[in-house]
């Protein structure tokens, strides 16, 4: 770990971890009482899984999201040691460490039952168990939940589980109106009478990602899974923008250009040659490419602000490297341009990315890779620092 960076570096991610605390207090907020998980999954979507969760934790965050084990082994090896849910595990792996750590874990089937009871050691596994309410990936669908209860009062009667949880995931939050979320809440809450008549009475009920922690408050009961909102990023897109919902986006990518050369007219950019100058133009090149994590689906679009005005990747993204167009702009060599932040600067966002790439804002964080350094700065206090990652 480093706290200081004496020398400049060829790019750098800088997370504002003022924001991520302001967002979950929103995000607290708008939960309406209930509790709330920060999703820290991925890394926490690219932005640094331990600053992020600490940083949650020090706003309120009752609850740490992870989808991996060892994403949530990871988590206590680093010290939090309040609730940490995680729920995508296959066969084999290795359960008894997260049940000794304390982790809350998910079963959709009976056979997730059955590996966690094998796998209990001293203390009894905390279960959640997923109920599929329409979106036909984890969970039991209802025709099969009365069994994957079954197999848990079974083994809740024997002390080796403990049943904390019922819940489930929305696909279609993003679209607040979507009658399947109507679908999806009325599939979750008849699941939950269910269990009560088998005499489950979970502890936690949870059904709510960012968006609809932020839109459907019927869906909220007692705790929400708030994922990519956490990172100030709208699930609604430029639908709903982040400042319209009060969110803070907290990575700002930049880049030092390694080179600026100027070209003709005719002059042909990059593999393919797909772009050429229209007229004599001034090139930079920026270090970065979809080795990096920048979609190459951006290629001749990709947004990039320098020297205070919009300009616009051309040509093809290689694997280290892409090349942006000046125009002509006075540039130089070691100068800095952002490709994306809140855009309170007038700079691009990664909603602007997704846009040039036919994607989302989630993946355009999520995918950045780690020859990036990610540099924690607090906008709250002024400090900043940098972590070797």
């Amino acid at each position: 770990m480093s706290t200081h960076q004496s020398r400049p570096v060829r790019a750098e991610a800088v997370v504002d971890l003022a924001a991520i605390r302001h967002n979950v207090t929103t995000l607290r907020a708008r939960a309406e009482g209930a509790q709330l998980m920060a999703v820290v999954k991925a890394d926490g979507y690219g932005h640094g899984m331990v600053p992020v969760a600490r940083a949650a934790r020090e706003a309120g965050a009752d609850w740490i999201g992870a989808a991996v084990l060892e994403e949530a082994l990871a988590l206590r090896e680093a010290g939090d040691t309040g609730p940490i849910f995680c729920w995508l595990t296959t066969p084999g792996e290795p359960l008894e460490d997260a049940i000794e750590a304390g982790i809350d874990l998910s079963a959709g089937a009976p056979w997730e039952i059955d590996e966690l009871a094998i796998a209990v050691q001293d203390r009894p596994a905390r279960v959640h168990l997923k109920i599929d309410t329409g979106m036909s990936r984890g969970g039991a669908v209802p025709e099969e939940w009365p069994a994957l209860i079954r197999a848990a009062v079974r083994e809740q009667a024997t002390g080796r589980i403990e049943i904390k949880g019922i819940w489930s995931h929305l696909a279609s939050s993003d679209e607040p109106k979507s009658t399947a979320n109507e679908s999806q809440l009325a599939t979750f809450t008849e699941a939950i009478e269910v269990a009560e008549s088998f005499g489950i009475d979970a502890e936690f009920k949870h059904l709510a990602n960012s968006g609809a922690t932020l839109a459907l408050p019927e869906t909220h009961f007692n705790l929400v899974r708030p994922g990519v909102a956490t990172y100030g990023l709208s699930p609604f897109g430029h639908a709903l923008p982040s400042a319209e919902l009060g969110l803070r986006p907290a990575m700002t990518l930049k880049a030092r250009l390694a080179m600026v050369k100027r070209v003709p007219a005719g002059a042909g950019v990059s593999y393919g040659l797909t772009w050429t100058a229209p007229r004599p133009s001034t090139l930079g090149l920026i270090p970065l490419g979809y080795g990096d994590g920048l979609p190459r689906h951006a290629s001749n679009g990709g947004p990039v602000q320098a020297y205070g005005a919009r300009r616009a990747i051309v040509g093809r993204i290689c694997m280290d490297q892409c090349v942006v167009d000046l125009e002509d702009d006075d540039a130089a060599a070691g100068d800095e341009v952002v490709l994306f932040g809140p855009g309170t600067a007038g700079e691009p966002t990664a909603d602007d990315w997704a846009d040039a790439a036919g994607t989302i804002n989630y993946e355009i964080v999520t995918r950045l890779g780690p020859r990036i350094p990610r540099r924690y700065v607090d906008s709250a206090l002024g400090s900043t620092a940098a972590a070797e990652r």
